[in-house]
Parts: structure tokens; C-alpha cells; sequence
């Protein structure tokens, strides 16, 4: 026998993160590919820049299906922050498998190359901040695929936090 309960802001911010964090999984499927066909680097960078039309689509959608169009900018903003965090969560697993097991390497040193071809063609400050970043890149080579997994789950997680913000804002509706 089934009872008929309501469910809760955080039981839909986990189902649509779960369907974020797939969507993000998705689309760092092509960040190492795109190295080898440019043509998929683009691809990764316009689904980059889809993730906060994505995340309001998804707010839009809870507000209007299961508030009735009325929210709040607290429950905006708790919704799209829990989204977030649980669409961070679960990248994190993929990231963590990619790193350890798959990559061995591949994505950082590519990067590092291609700082390396770039420094030998700047003057100047730029290349001063080439080889700054050249630099950040060999310490963060150094960490080990759990350390990377949390370093990206933590810029996720903040990035989140940032989108939840301006979400919240264009989500909310007043009550009348």
C-alpha cells in the first residue's frame, strides 16, 4: 500500500543534480578528445557555457510544476545550491575514475606541451604569465587522481554556489 507524501525541495535538487552531474560527465567526455578533433573542444566549450541555462531550466521547471510558480529566492536558491552540489558529487565519481585509471597523465602533460609551444612564441609579461601557469599546471601534475578529484569537486561545488545566485534571482516569483 503506497502512501501519497509530498516531496521535498532536496529529493527533486538531487534528481535534477543527478541529471546535471550526467550532463557534465557527458560533456568532460570531450575535453581529452577535443585535443585530438578541435571540433569536440568546441563542443565541450558551448556545453560549458549551456550549464547555467541548464541549471535555470531545471529550477524553472520544479518552481512551476511543484510550487505552482510561486518561490521564494531562499527556496530558488537552496534548490539550484543543493542541485549543484549533488550534480558536483557525482561528476566527481567520473573524474576520480577518469584520473585514476584512464588518463595516466594525458590531460595535464597535452596542456603543459601546449604552454610550452606557446612560451617560445610571447615576449615580455605574457610570457612571464605563461610560465606562471606552466608553473601551476606542474604542481597540480604532482597531485595525486584522488587530490585532482577533490581539487575539481571543490570548483565545482564554489562554481555552484555562484550560479545559485543569479538562478535564484531570475527563478524566484513573488507570491500574490
Amino acid at each position: 500500500m503506497t502512501t501519497e507524501r509530498p516531496i521535498t525541495l532536496q529529493e527533486y535538487a538531487m534528481r535534477f543534480g543527478t541529471y546535471m552531474g550526467l550532463f557534465w560527465i557527458f560533456k568532460f567526455i570531450f575535453l581529452p578528445i577535443g585535443f585530438s578533433i578541435p571540433l569536440l573542444q568546441l563542443l565541450f566549450i558551448l556545453m560549458t557555457l549551456f550549464v547555467p541555462v541548464l541549471g535555470y531550466i531545471y529550477a524553472r521547471r520544479y518552481r512551476n510544476q511543484y510550487h505552482e510558480g510561486n518561490f521564494s529566492f531562499t527556496q530558488a536558491f537552496s534548490f539550484c545550491f543543493l542541485m549543484y552540489l549533488f550534480a558536483s558529487i557525482l561528476t566527481a565519481l567520473a573524474h576520480y575514475v577518469y584520473f585514476r585509471f584512464i588518463d595516466q597523465g594525458y590531460l595535464l602533460n597535452t596542456y603543459l606541451d601546449q604552454l610550452e609551444t606557446i612560451k617560445d612564441s610571447v615576449t615580455g609579461d605574457m610570457k612571464i604569465s605563461v610560465e606562471q601557469l606552466i608553473g601551476s599546471l606542474n604542481v597540480i601534475s604532482s597531485l595525486s587522481s584522488l587530490q585532482l578529484t577533490f581539487q575539481l569537486l571543490s570548483q565545482n561545488f564554489f562554481y555552484g554556489i555562484l550560479l545559485a545566485i543569479p538562478t535564484g534571482l531570475v527563478v524566484m516569483k513573488k507570491k500574490n
